[in-house]
Protein backbone atom coordinates (compact mmCIF):
# COMPACT_ATOMS: atom_id res chain seq x y z
CA UNK A 1 0.00 0.00 0.00
CA UNK A 2 1.30 3.50 -0.69
CA UNK A 3 2.16 5.74 1.76
CA UNK A 4 -0.98 8.09 2.26
CA UNK A 5 0.68 10.20 4.95
CA UNK A 6 2.82 11.71 2.30
CA UNK A 7 0.80 11.56 -0.32
CA UNK A 8 -2.19 12.98 1.59
CA UNK A 9 0.23 15.74 2.57
CA UNK A 10 0.98 16.61 -1.04
CA UNK A 11 -2.25 16.54 -1.72
CA UNK A 12 -2.96 19.21 0.90
CA UNK A 13 0.30 21.61 0.01
CA UNK A 14 -0.38 21.63 -3.42
CA UNK A 15 3.35 22.02 -3.91
CA UNK A 16 5.34 19.48 -6.62
CA UNK A 17 7.83 17.08 -5.37
CA UNK A 18 9.72 14.86 -6.67
CA UNK A 19 8.40 11.68 -8.66
CA UNK A 20 9.57 8.69 -7.62
CA UNK A 21 10.03 5.40 -9.82
CA UNK A 22 10.37 2.55 -8.13
CA UNK A 23 13.43 1.41 -10.06
CA UNK A 24 14.79 4.78 -11.40
CA UNK A 25 16.63 4.89 -14.74
CA UNK A 26 18.75 7.68 -13.58
CA UNK A 27 18.75 10.38 -10.83
CA UNK A 28 16.02 12.88 -10.69
CA UNK A 29 15.78 15.80 -12.83
CA UNK A 30 14.95 19.14 -10.97
CA UNK A 31 14.25 22.20 -13.26
CA UNK A 32 11.45 25.08 -13.81
CA UNK A 33 8.13 24.57 -15.60
CA UNK A 34 9.48 26.64 -17.73
CA UNK A 35 12.48 24.90 -19.05
CA UNK A 36 10.59 21.63 -18.54
CA UNK A 37 7.94 22.89 -21.43
CA UNK A 38 11.09 23.61 -23.37
CA UNK A 39 12.09 19.96 -22.58
CA UNK A 40 9.17 18.35 -23.91
CA UNK A 41 9.27 17.10 -28.09
CA UNK A 42 6.99 18.86 -30.50
CA UNK A 43 4.78 16.35 -32.84
CA UNK A 44 1.62 16.12 -34.14
CA UNK A 45 -0.82 14.01 -32.73
CA UNK A 46 -2.98 10.94 -34.04
CA UNK A 47 -5.80 8.91 -32.29
CA UNK A 48 -6.09 6.44 -34.75
CA UNK A 49 -6.74 2.87 -33.43
CA UNK A 50 -7.66 4.52 -29.58
CA UNK A 51 -9.79 2.69 -27.20
CA UNK A 52 -9.98 2.63 -23.23
CA UNK A 53 -9.65 -0.69 -22.95
CA UNK A 54 -5.85 -0.42 -24.60
CA UNK A 55 -4.98 1.06 -20.71
CA UNK A 56 -5.81 -1.74 -18.25
CA UNK A 57 -6.75 -0.10 -14.84
CA UNK A 58 -7.41 -0.58 -11.74
CA UNK A 59 -4.92 -3.28 -11.06
CA UNK A 60 -3.86 -4.53 -7.72
CA UNK A 61 -0.12 -4.53 -8.85
CA UNK A 62 1.56 -5.31 -5.35
CA UNK A 63 -1.35 -7.85 -4.15
CA UNK A 64 -2.45 -6.42 -1.11
CA UNK A 65 -6.05 -6.85 -2.06
CA UNK A 66 -6.04 -2.56 -3.12
CA UNK A 67 -6.38 -1.80 -6.54
CA UNK A 68 -4.85 1.65 -7.72
CA UNK A 69 -8.11 3.58 -7.15
CA UNK A 70 -8.24 2.76 -3.30
CA UNK A 71 -4.47 3.05 -3.00
CA UNK A 72 -5.20 6.43 -4.64
CA UNK A 73 -8.56 7.25 -2.46
CA UNK A 74 -6.08 5.86 0.96
CA UNK A 75 -2.94 8.06 0.10
CA UNK A 76 -4.54 11.28 -0.61
CA UNK A 77 -7.10 11.23 2.01
CA UNK A 78 -6.14 13.72 5.01
CA UNK A 79 -7.40 11.86 7.65
CA UNK A 80 -7.20 8.31 8.43
CA UNK A 81 -9.70 6.78 5.77
CA UNK A 82 -12.32 3.86 6.65
CA UNK A 83 -11.63 1.06 4.92
CA UNK A 84 -13.78 -2.24 4.81
CA UNK A 85 -13.32 -5.84 3.78
CA UNK A 86 -12.07 -6.40 0.41
CA UNK A 87 -9.92 -2.80 0.65
CA UNK A 88 -13.47 -0.88 0.20
CA UNK A 89 -12.86 2.84 0.82
CA UNK A 90 -15.84 4.34 2.58
CA UNK A 91 -14.70 7.51 4.12
CA UNK A 92 -12.06 9.89 4.78
CA UNK A 93 -11.50 13.74 4.10
CA UNK A 94 -10.24 14.55 0.61
CA UNK A 95 -9.18 17.98 -0.81
CA UNK A 96 -9.86 18.26 -4.66
CA UNK A 97 -7.06 20.67 -5.91
CA UNK A 98 -8.54 21.43 -9.47
CA UNK A 99 -11.49 23.49 -7.84
CA UNK A 100 -11.02 23.49 -3.93
CA UNK A 101 -13.32 21.52 -2.70
CA UNK A 102 -13.01 19.02 0.02
CA UNK A 103 -14.90 15.68 0.11
CA UNK A 104 -15.63 13.05 2.69
CA UNK A 105 -17.36 10.41 0.43
CA UNK A 106 -15.48 8.78 -2.10
CA UNK A 107 -18.46 8.72 -4.64
CA UNK A 108 -17.89 12.35 -5.37
CA UNK A 109 -14.39 11.69 -6.32
CA UNK A 110 -12.85 10.33 -9.59
CA UNK A 111 -9.41 9.25 -9.94
CA UNK A 112 -7.69 11.32 -12.99
CA UNK A 113 -4.99 10.59 -15.21
CA UNK A 114 -3.27 13.70 -15.11
CA UNK A 115 -2.25 13.10 -18.93
CA UNK A 116 -5.73 11.04 -19.68
CA UNK A 117 -5.19 7.79 -21.59
CA UNK A 118 -6.61 9.35 -24.91
CA UNK A 119 -3.73 11.90 -24.78
CA UNK A 120 -1.04 9.76 -23.54
CA UNK A 121 -2.14 7.60 -26.82
CA UNK A 122 -1.82 10.93 -29.36
CA UNK A 123 1.43 11.54 -27.76
CA UNK A 124 3.35 8.33 -28.04
CA UNK A 125 1.70 5.58 -25.93
CA UNK A 126 0.12 4.09 -29.14
CA UNK A 127 3.70 3.05 -29.74
CA UNK A 128 4.08 1.21 -26.49
CA UNK A 129 3.59 -2.53 -25.25
CA UNK A 130 0.49 -3.37 -23.48
CA UNK A 131 2.41 -3.48 -20.24
CA UNK A 132 4.31 -0.27 -20.31
CA UNK A 133 0.37 1.01 -20.69
CA UNK A 134 -0.81 -0.93 -18.08
CA UNK A 135 2.18 0.86 -15.86
CA UNK A 136 1.47 4.29 -17.30
CA UNK A 137 -3.19 3.56 -16.06
CA UNK A 138 -1.59 2.38 -12.75
CA UNK A 139 1.37 5.23 -12.02
CA UNK A 140 1.30 5.14 -8.11
CA UNK A 141 5.34 5.81 -7.85
CA UNK A 142 4.97 9.40 -8.60
CA UNK A 143 3.18 12.13 -6.81
CA UNK A 144 0.36 13.26 -9.34
CA UNK A 145 0.38 11.25 -12.09
CA UNK A 146 -2.95 10.02 -10.77
CA UNK A 147 -4.72 12.16 -8.29
CA UNK A 148 -8.26 12.09 -6.30
CA UNK A 149 -10.34 15.02 -7.57
CA UNK A 150 -14.39 15.83 -7.87
CA UNK A 151 -16.22 13.71 -10.63
CA UNK A 152 -17.78 16.79 -11.77
CA UNK A 153 -14.05 18.43 -12.56
CA UNK A 154 -12.37 15.48 -13.60
CA UNK A 155 -15.55 15.08 -16.46
CA UNK A 156 -15.13 18.42 -17.62
CA UNK A 157 -12.05 18.21 -18.85
CA UNK A 158 -12.41 14.55 -20.33
CA UNK A 159 -9.28 14.09 -22.30
CA UNK A 160 -8.87 17.72 -23.24
CA UNK A 161 -5.42 19.10 -23.02
CA UNK A 162 -4.53 22.64 -21.47
CA UNK A 163 -4.81 24.30 -24.73
CA UNK A 164 -8.63 23.52 -24.01
CA UNK A 165 -9.22 23.12 -20.22
CA UNK A 166 -7.64 23.89 -17.35
CA UNK A 167 -8.80 23.84 -13.77
CA UNK A 168 -11.58 26.12 -12.70
CA UNK A 169 -9.48 26.94 -9.60
CA UNK A 170 -7.13 29.91 -10.67
CA UNK A 171 -4.45 29.37 -8.21
CA UNK A 172 -4.24 25.77 -8.99
CA UNK A 173 -3.27 26.18 -13.01
CA UNK A 174 0.57 26.09 -12.33
CA UNK A 175 1.04 23.87 -9.71
CA UNK A 176 -1.43 22.03 -13.14
CA UNK A 177 0.82 22.93 -15.24
CA UNK A 178 3.78 21.32 -13.84
CA UNK A 179 2.16 18.26 -12.80
CA UNK A 180 1.07 17.69 -16.84
CA UNK A 181 4.51 18.69 -18.19
CA UNK A 182 6.49 16.33 -15.23
CA UNK A 183 3.92 13.41 -16.19
CA UNK A 184 5.07 14.27 -19.87
CA UNK A 185 8.85 14.16 -19.22
CA UNK A 186 8.22 10.84 -16.98
CA UNK A 187 6.51 9.28 -19.89
CA UNK A 188 8.45 10.55 -22.64
CA UNK A 189 5.58 11.58 -24.19
CA UNK A 190 5.05 14.55 -26.70
CA UNK A 191 3.05 17.87 -26.99
CA UNK A 192 1.53 19.19 -29.93
CA UNK A 193 1.81 23.26 -31.25
CA UNK A 194 -1.79 24.37 -29.53
CA UNK A 195 -0.53 22.73 -26.60
CA UNK A 196 2.68 23.75 -26.19
CA UNK A 197 1.88 27.10 -26.96
CA UNK A 198 -0.63 27.19 -23.98
CA UNK A 199 2.18 25.35 -21.65
CA UNK A 200 4.50 28.12 -22.62
CA UNK A 201 2.10 30.97 -21.43
CA UNK A 202 1.28 29.04 -18.23
CA UNK A 203 5.08 29.00 -17.82
CA UNK A 204 5.46 32.74 -18.43
CA UNK A 205 2.59 33.80 -16.13
CA UNK A 206 3.90 31.25 -13.16
CA UNK A 207 7.33 32.57 -12.72
CA UNK A 208 9.93 29.91 -11.25
CA UNK A 209 7.58 26.98 -10.76
CA UNK A 210 9.40 24.49 -9.51
CA UNK A 211 9.06 21.44 -11.72
CA UNK A 212 10.96 17.58 -10.18
CA UNK A 213 10.37 14.86 -12.40
CA UNK A 214 12.09 11.67 -12.76
CA UNK A 215 12.33 8.77 -15.81
CA UNK A 216 9.54 5.99 -15.37
CA UNK A 217 11.02 2.68 -15.36
CA UNK A 218 11.59 1.39 -19.21
CA UNK A 219 10.32 -2.17 -17.94
CA UNK A 220 7.30 -3.33 -19.99
CA UNK A 221 8.59 -0.74 -23.21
Amino acid sequence: MINNVARGLAAAALTLVPLLATTPVQAAEVTTLADGVQALPLAAESRTGYERSSFKHWVDADKDSCNSRMEVLIAESRIEPTVEAGCKVTAGEWYSYYDGLTLTAPGGLDIDHMVPLAEAWDSGASQWTTARREAYANDLDAERSLVAVTAKTNRSKADQDPSTWLPPLADARCTYAADWVATKLRWGLTVDQPEAEALTTLAETCGNQPLAYELATDAGK
